[in-house]
């Protein structure tokens, strides 16, 4: 059993931040890291709320002779406290991978039998988010696995968020709560709209239809992960990228980029930086969305939000644009309110309307409203 439920004070809102591994995979290093740092800043994103910059796997090589991990000294020369205390110069935080197993997704060594050392090691280093993933896990019990390193972060003499990355695949929405911050509710995305082959990464529409049904397991402090963003890696349109950004927020779920920065789009910036859409997932009440309506190819989500108005997303998952309809009722109002409709695309006032809501979707679109009676 874990020494306590998890109130470690973190994540009360869904993290919000930067990951690697989407578009760098292996390829990190500490001057890619301190270039994305500088974007964060630069580019409006830190504004916009993002704080966490995020190593994903490759960046350790070994143990030495007394068990301690070794971080890769070609591509972080100048280590990784050097590296922490540079972004936390600007305002910002940082975060680590290891993994539960013997060995990292990536081969690299894992944190089996050496949780607590490592977690001080992590503090020391100043890490203030760990991601730990599922590899090389061999028998071991998931629940137990990620309870070590959870109650070794809690002794370690820092405030480290904990992200669990197990995929989902021993539903760790149903115990995690007292573990980590955040647990992965699916497998793995891909940056593609729909995924039709068995051993391929999810598609966005793969992952949302995940999250149904799981929505009653979110809240402050403990966070349903549907995977890191895939907006401006290339794979999908905009539209598409747009649906994917707005079903995250309407899902509650934390906000990793996972595009390079440095080199990012107008479209893809005003994407991620759509302070309208973000204030959804940042929610203080910190109530998961959830399906309240399909018909075909089209569905209405609905999201409570603290001042009892509603996010609302229309979603077209079809070919062709089609109207979608989001009833009052679905939304928890009598039919007869009278409501106003806020475009958070748009960034403007639609009218008030009364008992439903209807407005032509486009293919592998949404349309996001804020419903306020």
């Amino acid at each position: 059993m874990p020494l306590l439920a998890l109130e470690n004070g973190l994540a009360r809102t869904p993290p919000m931040g930067w990951n690697s591994w989407n578009k760098f995979g292996c390829n990190v290093s500490e001057t890619l890291i301190r270039g994305v740092a500088d974007q964060m800043i630069s580019s409006g994103m830190k504004d916009a709320g993002y704080q966490y910059v995020v190593i994903d796997d490759c960046w350790q090589v070994g143990r030495d002779a007394q068990g301690n991990i070794q971080i890769d000294t070609a591509n972080f020369p100048t280590g990784m406290k050097a590296l922490a205390d540079y972004i936390h110069s600007k305002g910002l935080k940082f975060g680590l991978y290891s993994d539960a197993g013997t060995k990292t997704c990536q081969g690299r060594p894992g944190g089996r039998g050496y949780e607590y050392q490592d977690a001080r090691q992590y503090a020391a280093w100043g890490v203030d988010y760990l991601k730990y993933d599922w590899c090389s896990h061999s028998t071991q019990n998931s629940e137990a696995s990620y309870a070590t390193m959870s109650d070794a972060l809690k002794v370690s003499g820092r405030p480290i968020v904990f992200a669990l990355c197990e995929w989902g695949s021993t539903k760790p929405w149903l115990w995690a709560r007292d573990t980590g911050n955040l647990w992965r509710s699916t497998g793995d995305i891909g940056d593609r709209w729909d995924s039709n082959k068995p051993h391929e990464s999810l598609g966005v529409v793969q992952i949302i239809d995940q999250q149904v049904g799981l929505e009653s397991y979110a809240g402050p402090g403990h966070w349903n992960d549907p995977d890191m963003l895939e907006v401006g890696n290339g794979g999908m349109t905009n539209t598409e990228y747009r649906a994917h950004f707005s079903m995250w927020c309407l899902l509650a779920a934390p906000l990793l980029a996972g595009n390079d920065l440095r080199s990012m789009s107008a479209e893809t910036k005003e994407i991620l930086t759509n302070k309208e859409v973000i204030a959804v997932d940042q929610d203080a009440l910190g109530i998961e969305g959830r399906r309240v309506r399909k018909i075909g190819d089209t569905e209405v989500w609905s999201r409570q939000l603290a001042d009892g108005s509603r996010a609302v997303v229309l979603l077209n998952r079809g070919a062709a644009e089609q109207p979608v309809q989001a009833m009052w009722t679905d939304l928890g109002y009598p039919e007869h309110a009278s409501a106003m409709v806020r475009d958070l695309w748009a960034h403007r006032d639609l009218g008030k309307s009364t008992g439903s809501f209807s407005t032509t979707v486009p293919s592998h679109g949404v349309v996001m409203v804020r419903v306020s009676p």
